[in-house]
């Protein structure tokens, strides 16, 4: 994953530095708070200063187009021409936040007016005016195109305003973390699956996905070339990861452990960062082998931040890779029943689960049969944790467009089928019913993805940063 690069400036007026003094360096130094604000791991702050008259504006545009900012803050200290803004921005062609931050919550009337010196009162007033020049600013952004987005408040001692600051850096981290995620498609749709399918090249549009196509020829060759002794660390490795149910046979969990090995060592040569598969394997044994063994592998992979989809679902694995990046987990799930007594709906999914957002240990249990699958052997119960949890749905549109569809609920405890599979309750403020209702009448594909926390206002900050609409289901 490549570092997000956050461009920053600020502006004022030249006309004022000698008439009034230390006031550029007073607004410098809170364009130096904004800086030190944005500062942290993964992010490279690109702050080109105090911009405050034309020819500036098209040396600080030259270098954040260098640069190849992902997102720029202009920082409105006070009063400037919208002609030293336009140029900064134009070229770079990223969305922009006006931070229109006042440096204190209120002037300080009586010991301004007690100043005396008129001169010094404006000049104090000037570093007081952030909000004077953002209607001039947005109506130039708006005439020229460029998108952009409003955070006003206060320097310091300003949570919310700061909050969101941060959800904007983080959404921009996950934009960017997205853009040259390589996916690796392996296998071919589910067979009948249309609301699954999608428009490949759209996805690479969109996100900035590079998609890797792999054989699971591949997977089943590389399984070979694993040792015995390979196998056997891996499986001590399962007992240590899962909760291993007793009846698991011994030689289905040795295929698992093979399976596993050749699956890291195939998702590190294609320096893969998600993953979707699907596979009959019919007529070849060590295909049908191969894949039917993959769940535990899978289930580790999406749970150290490789998802995996099952079923070759593009749009959910994106989904997944999405609510990962945000550090809020992504497992595969669908609606399993809807429990009218207690107001919930069950979801879940066969398949690999994200076991690091599991509810207590992830079982491994022993099917005789995949439902609606070639072959048999041991696979992964587990339910999300309980609490606030988001689900996630990549949606392709009617002529061609993708959006993100989101809503909140909460998992709950209660009674899960234990039938082998990722399984948990989720209740809805809107009620089960009505929930089930909103959501399909978005048009999803019948999947979609889960994670822990309430982010829906991350998610369409993403959204925003992406130019896709998000659509959210209360």
């Amino acid at each position: 994953m490549r570092k997000l690069r956050v461009g920053l400036f600020g502006i004022g007026l030249d006309a004022y530095w000698p008439q009034f003094l230390g006031l550029k360096e007073r607004l410098e130094g809170y364009l130096a708070k904004v800086a030190a604000k944005l500062e942290r791991p993964g992010v490279e702050v690109v702050n080109v200063g105090l911009v405050d008259h034309p020819e500036g504006a098209f040396e600080a545009g030259a270098e954040l187009r260098r640069a190849d900012v992902d997102l720029i803050f202009l920082h409105v200290t006070t009063y400037a021409l919208s002609s030293t803004v336009l140029p900064v921005v134009r070229r770079a062609r990223v969305p922009v936040i006006v931070l229109n931050l006042a440096p204190e919550a209120s002037i300080d009337y009586a010991a301004f007016n007690a100043l005396g010196d008129r001169t010094r009162m404006t000049g104090d007033w000037l570093a007081h005016c952030s909000a004077c020049p953002v209607p001039e600013i947005a109506n130039v952004f708006l005439r020229s195109g460029i998108r952009f987005h409003q955070i006003t408040g206060v320097l310091d001692d300003d949570p919310a305003c700061w909050n969101e600051v941060d959800a904007w850096v983080e959404a921009a981290r996950v934009a960017a973390a997205m853009d040259g995620n390589r996916l690796g498609l392996m296998g071919h749709y589910y067979g009948g699956m249309l609301d699954i399918q999608s428009d490949v090249t759209l996805q690479c549009a969109t996100f900035g996905t590079h998609i890797e196509h792999l054989e699971v020829d591949e997977l089943a060759a590389r399984r070979a070339e694993v040792s015995d002794d390979e196998a056997r660390a891996r499986l001590l490795e399962f007992r240590g990861v899962f909760d291993v149910e007793p009846d698991c046979p011994e030689a289905d969990l040795t295929e698992a452990a093979r399976t596993a090995v050749a699956l890291d060592r195939m998702v590190a040569d294609h320096r893969l960062g998600s993953l979707a598969y699907f596979y009959k394997g019919t007529g070849n044994p060590a295909n049908e082998a191969a894949i039917a063994s993959i769940i535990l592998g899978t289930s580790q992979l999406t749970g150290r931040g490789i998802p995996v989809a099952g079923e070759y679902e593009v749009k959910n694995v994106q989904a997944m890779k999405i609510m990962d990046l945000f550090g809020a987990g992504g497992s595969f799930t669908e609606y399993y029943a809807m429990d009218f007594k207690d107001d919930v709906v069950l979801m879940g999914h066969d398949g690999p689960g994200h076991i690091a957002i599991a509810e207590g240990k992830t079982k491994v249990r022993p099917l005789k049969v995949y439902h609606g699958k070639v072959g048999a052997g041991v696979s992964v119960e587990m339910s999300v944790k309980h609490g606030p949890v988001t689900l996630l749905s990549v949606i392709e549109r009617q002529g061609g467009k993708l959006a993100l569809l989101v809503a909140e609920g909460e998992s709950v405890p209660g009674p899960i089928l234990q039938i082998g599979n990722t399984n948990s309750r989720y209740r809805f403020a809107c009620g089960a019913r009505e929930f089930v209702n909103r959501w399909n009448a978005e048009g999803p594909a019948h999947h979609c993805a889960v994670g822990v926390g309430h982010i829906s206002d991350r998610i369409a900050k993403l959204a925003e940063l992406l130019d896709i609409e998000c659509v959210r289901v209360v």
